[in-house]
């Protein structure tokens, strides 16, 4: 006799929220913040410093990084050799990196490790020593990126775009790691005195996740961190002033160029946008954040002139970007131009319920995916903590998303997106396009050397 089970009830997914946090506080200023992930054994460390790149000397930009890159080169304790061969033995990864925000060191070590990872991250901030010859290293490293960033189409449109975009003088304006000309003069004096001023407990946040029953995270971390003092640079943050001319389109030239890299770009809100933050992603999504994106759908799909273009909100500490970029063939440079210009400008007669819908969907159940990881959750609880916020900020936005709709988003865009404000970056051959760009009567054409 054969039983019928009947099939279950598929029910609607629940709202998500990020994992919870403990939150607690070293007495020399150090925020303590962890999340137990059960199952992952590897456990992610993440310490986010608040040092604004605005806080590098004039004519010594690029000091953050290069003192990122070498944090690890030796400490009082060991040489760069020892401190390599430490991080090895006991299976850490270590690296640290810079951002608009702040420095922020990671680290990734198995749970019975814990204890030795915690060291070791004290040592690197705590007592680098810099050496002559590492600083020297790590400097030409960086010269020769830079040759790198020039010799590569997007990263050549990135630098141009911030040069015309912010206005002369503004940290903004210049690469986040540096130029030339700025990056060459620093020494290990500079690093010495930037880091005394700057890599400190005080305000700073120290994330720690993965699976940690059976581990005294508070109690290890007191015990290697406890006794560092210092207050870091917790700052108010400031937007970046946008150039008096930034609305114009600067052609690259690139003779003989089979590609053509283009890029646009208009201010945008930061996370605190009054309004909430939940439209702009599904924005993001809906314009150019995916192959079914207004975007592609006629520059990919219909035209055949790019494999993809991507846009997107990139917030800052203070304002932020609405960004649209990516390459397209040589010969259909002009067209192109002027099709994603006309896309994009279209966005302010609004979008459909459909769209939203899509946007909504993608982004809100995808959200468990994005953060099923010990390193996931790390990564974002850090970055939430450079721009003062937590991670409160982010359950709180994957709830709100649920009653993002067409008017909503269509509002906001027309909030942040004027006609005639574009910042327009083209790398090509501007022997060859630069005149049909001209024609196309969008504003001032420049013409630049590569």
């Amino acid at each position: 006799m054969t039983s019928v089970t009947d099939r279950p009830a598929v029910t609607p997914p629940q709202p998500w929220a990020f994992p919870e946090a403990s939150r607690s506080a070293l007495d020399n200023g150090l925020n303590l913040v962890t999340y137990d992930v059960p199952g992952q054994y590897v456990i992610s460390l993440r310490l986010a410093v608040p040092l604004p790149l605005s806080l590098e000397p004039r004519g010594k930009e690029g000091l953050a990084t290069i003192l990122s890159r070498t944090l690890d080169e030796g400490t009082e304790q060991h040489s760069a050799e020892e401190f390599a061969e430490l991080l090895e033995r006991k299976g850490i990864a270590l690296g640290a990196g810079t951002g608009e925000a702040g420095l922020t060191v990671e680290l990734e070590v198995s749970k019975r490790h814990l204890s030795d990872a915690l060291d070791l991250l004290s040592q690197a901030v705590r007592e680098p020593v810099f050496p002559e010859a590492e600083v020297t290293r790590h400097v030409r490293t960086r010269l020769a990126e830079i040759d790198q960033e020039h010799a590569n189409p997007t990263q050549r449109a990135a630098l141009e775009l911030v040069r015309t975009y912010f206005a002369p003088g503004e940290r903004a304006a210049l690469p986040s790691a540096g130029t030339r000309e700025t990056v060459s003069g620093i020494t290990r004096e500079d690093l010495v005195a930037f880091h005394a001023a700057h890599v400190a407990p005080g305000g700073s946040t120290l994330v720690v996740t993965g699976d940690l029953s059976g581990l005294d995270v508070a109690a290890e971390v007191a015990a290697t961190l406890g006794s560092w003092s210092g207050q870091a640079a917790v700052t108010e943050p400031v937007a970046s002033a946008r150039a008096a001319d930034a609305g114009r389109i600067v052609f690259v030239d690139r003779p003989g160029a089979v590609q053509s890299e283009i890029t646009i770009a208009c201010a945008g809100p930061d996370r605190r946008e009054e309004g909430g933050w939940a439209p702009f992603p599904v924005l993001s999504f809906v314009i150019g954040g995916s192959p079914n994106a207004r975007i592609d759908a006629v520059l990919r799909e219909e035209k055949g002139f790019t494999y993809g273009i991507r846009s997107g909100f990139r917030p800052r500490r203070k304002g932020g970007l609405f960004l649209t970029g990516g390459s397209v063939r040589a010969d259909s440079t002009v067209e192109a131009l002027d099709l994603l210009l006309g896309i994009l400008d279209g966005g302010r007669d609004g979008f459909t319920e459909e769209e939203a819908r899509a946007g909504v969907d993608f982004i809100g159940k995808t959200a468990p995916g994005r953060y099923a990881t010990a390193d996931a959750v790390a990564d974002e609880a850090a970055t939430m903590a450079l721009e003062g916020l937590t991670t409160d900020f982010t359950t709180a936005n994957l709830l709100d998303l649920a009653t993002v709709d067409a008017a909503r988003i269509s509002e906001a865009y027309r909030r942040h997106v004027q006609p005639g404000q574009w910042t327009v970056v083209v790398v090509g051959d501007a022997g060859r396009y630069a005149e049909g760009v001209r024609a196309l009567g969008r504003g001032e054409v420049s013409v630049v050397p590569n």
